[in-house]
Order: structure tokens, then C-alpha cells, then sequence
């Protein structure tokens, strides 16, 4: 097994017992399957069961994987209506097990991988989809004043921001020239829209499988991996949420709902979920929303460019990680669809 895979347990557990009120060792770390980010582990212990998220160890793009923000998000959104697991304790000791971590506790929930939830009932699926509309519109009312978060980002321009550094971060990891993500930048670049002055706390990467139901899929008990999470526009995470449902199958973890009959499976259409999303927040629409979508294409599409240099220098956390390479050209192809149609 790779140093992404295993953990030293009787080092980590000295730790966790001397800085971690109530833990009790001995432990044993068990890597959860799926993902490429930040490796993922469950603890358990004498204590009881934990999670632990860590960097993947070597070298790492800058202001990537940053498990500090993560930890203080957590931190940050406990005293609000956004369900999010307790976190205890944060290790920046690179030391302890090869670079920094976090614990926090574990739930015990349901996480579902495919969007067309084929193993639940009609009725429960709609209410599934309303239930992460719900919790979706209740991030984007966080006051980031009131929880602490106001220097959690720079405010205002976030897309021009947020384009200049995935655009960086893409071409830091570029191993082929890919004609159709050139493209759609330079497309980005020109149809900037104008900084409307709107602020809030943006998860970065919500979709289905970063979220946790309870055993009765009827409520949200979790909003995972804030890895991406900074201060950005209101509207980030629900284009997000909808361009990952316009992916086709047979992408993994990135597989959308392309070609799908909603309709028949009770789940709603874009232009309901949008809806929905906007009588929560009393919104009239949603300008802008081609950028929007075409933007969450391309972002996608630099974090797999990313996950596959890592898998070419040999740090993925997953085995798939260097097939993740192949969906860069086609998720550019798709946001220049979008644009076309949209």
C-alpha cells in the first residue's frame, strides 16, 4: 500500500490521546473508497469512530488541498442551520503522519453516488432533490459576518477570480494542449459578467455524493468536503449542482443525469430546481446563468486535469485518478454545447 493508504496508528494515536479531549487509543485507520482529493479515513478507537482527512502527502499545487479551510468552515458553520459533522481537532505537525489533518466525528448516514436514485422510491427521490434544494438555499443565507467568515475569502469578483486561478492551476497541470479548454477560456474570459456586489459562502463542490442523508433519506445530516470552499457568488454552488446533473453516465464519481427522463424517475428539471431554489430566496431569475454553467464546466474539467497530474507524479489517492485525465476534453466540449443551447 502507498503512504496515500495507510497511516502510522500507534504514532497517530499518542497524538489523538494527548490533544484530542476524551480520545482513547488503541486505533485502527480504515481509507474510505472513492475520491481524489484529500485521502479520507475512518478512525476507530477505543473512544469510539472518527474521521480523519489529511493532504495526500508530496509535493502539491499551491493553495491546493487545504485542510485548515476546511477545518475552519466546519468550525465556522456548527452554530448555523447548515448541517455539518462536530470537528475536534486540527494537526498542522507535518510530522505526525506526513502532513496535515483534521478529526472529526463520524455519522452515520446514507451517501448516494448515482443522481437518478434508482434505490429509493419516486415519492422519497423527489423529496431527496427538495431536501438538498432546501440545504442549498439555506448556504447561500449564511451571514458570513455573523459566523466569522468575512476574511474567509476576498470579497466581490469572485468569477474573475476564481477564472484566473483555476486557469493557473490548469495550466500548472497540463500534460497535452486540449484545443477545446483553450477555447472555452478564452470564451470566459470574454463574456466576464459584471460584478453584481452579491457575497456568500460557496461550497465549491455540492452535488449528491457530498452530501449525507439520515437513514431514512428524508434529511440532509451532513454537507461534505469543503475542500473547495471559499467567499463567492450566491449562485456558484446551485450552476454547479446543475451542470453536474447535465453530465452524462459512465463518468464515476462525476456521472450526471444526461439523457435521462426526469419526469419519469420524479426528479425535478433544471428550470424546476433553479425555481425552486429562487422562491426559497425570493428571486424574480437568475441572470447571467450560461456563464454560470459554462464556468462550472471548465472548473470541473481543470480539477481532473489536476487529479491526473498528481496521478502522473504519483500522489493520486485513488487508483482511478489517472483515468480522470480523459473527461478534460470532453467536459470543455460540453460547456461549449451548453453555451450554444443554453
Amino acid at each position: 500500500m502507498s503512504a496515500v493508504d495507510t497511516l502510522d496508528e500507534v504514532k497517530l494515536a499518542h497524538y489523538l490521546e494527548a490533544n484530542v479531549e476524551g480520545f482513547k487509543g488503541p486505533l485502527t485507520a480504515t481509507k474510505f473508497k472513492g475520491g481524489q482529493s484529500n485521502p479520507t479515513f475512518k478512525i476507530d478507537a477505543a473512544s469510539g469512530s472518527y474521521v480523519l482527512r489529511r493532504q495526500p502527502p508530496g509535493k502539491l499545487l499551491p493553495s491546493a488541498h487545504a485542510v485548515d479551510r476546511e477545518y475552519r468552515v466546519l468550525s465556522a458553520l456548527e452554530s448555523t442551520d447548515v448541517p455539518v459533522g462536530k470537528v475536534y481537532h486540527l494537526c498542522e505537525d507535518k510530522e505526525v503522519i506526513g502532513s496535515m489533518f483534521y478529526l472529526m466525528e463520524f455519522l452515520d448516514g446514507n451517501i448516494h453516488w448515482n443522481p437518478s436514485l434508482q434505490e429509493v422510491d419516486a415519492e422519497t427521490r423527489a423529496g431527496m432533490y427538495a431536501e438538498m434544494n432546501r440545504v442549498l438555499a439555506t448556504l447561500s443565507s449564511v451571514d458570513i459576518n455573523k459566523v466569522g467568515l468575512a476574511n474567509y475569502g476576498k470579497p466581490g469578483n469572485y468569477y474573475q477570480r476564481q477564472l484566473g486561478r483555476w486557469t493557473k492551476q490548469y495550466h500548472a497541470s497540463e500534460i497535452d494542449k486540449i484545443p477545446a479548454m483553450d477555447e472555452l477560456i478564452a470564451w470566459l474570459e470574454d463574456n466576464m459578467p459584471e460584478d453584481d456586489g452579491q457575497v456568500s459562502l460557496s461550497h465549491g463542490d455540492y452535488r449528491l455524493d457530498n452530501v449525507m442523508f439520515d437513514k431514512e433519506n428524508k434529511k440532509i445530516i451532513a454537507v461534505l468536503d469543503w475542500e473547495l470552499s471559499t467567499l463567492g457568488h450566491p449562485f456558484a454552488d446551485l450552476a454547479y449542482q446543475c451542470m453536474s446533473l447535465r453530465l452524462p453516465g459512465g463518468m464515476g464519481n462525476m456521472s450526471g443525469l444526461y439523457g435521462v427522463e426526469r419526469a419519469e424517475l420524479n426528479i425535478p428539471s433544471e428550470e424546476e430546481y433553479v425555481a425552486m431554489y429562487c422562491k426559497r430566496l425570493g428571486l424574480d431569475s437568475i441572470p447571467n446563468w450560461k456563464f454560470y454553467l459554462a464556468f462550472c464546466f471548465f472548473r470541473l474539467g481543470a480539477i481532473a486535469q489536476g487529479v491526473a497530474k498528481r496521478a502522473a507524479d504519483g500522489n493520486a489517492s485513488s487508483k482511478q485518478a489517472s483515468q480522470v485525465g480523459a473527461f478534460v476534453g470532453p467536459l470543455a466540449e460540453m460547456a461549449l454545447q451548453a453555451i450554444a443551447k443554453t
